[in-house]
């Protein structure tokens, strides 16, 4: 199994930060029509961080794997860091992705990119 397979795996099975906050600052949901992967991160912000995060959702092993390392990246980091959080940056966390996968690994980033502009 390459480390691509087991960090997709691993967090497709134990998923971390999954769930929901009783009180959400910001919220950002994202839907691929045409595979059906949904993924709403909720954050809580307090002092210009990231205090809390969770996430929920359904779809592949690769969305949702995506989504549970997506809140261990951003937890506890400044918003300043999280807007400038980019799509290398998550693809090289789960080890790569092969092309055709793309957008089931970027889908919580373009939840979180829909969140982060509740900000402005």
């Amino acid at each position: 199994m390459s480390p691509y397979e087991e960090i997709i795996l691993d967090h497709w099975k134990n998923p971390r930060n999954k769930g929901r906050l009783a009180a959400p600052d910001l919220v950002g949901m994202e839907v691929n029509p045409l595979c059906g992967d949904a993924v709403r991160l909720e954050l809580k912000v307090a002092q210009g961080k990231v205090t809390d995060v969770r996430f929920d959702g359904q779809g592949c092993a690769i969305s949702q794997a995506a989504a549970s390392l997506l809140t261990e990246l951003i937890q506890g980091k400044s918003l300043a860091e999280v807007q400038t959080l980019e799509e290398k940056e998550l693809l090289s966390a789960l080890g790569g992705v092969i092309q055709t996968r793309l957008n089931c690994a970027l889908l919580p980033l373009r939840a979180l990119r829909k969140a982060l502009q509740k900000l402005s």
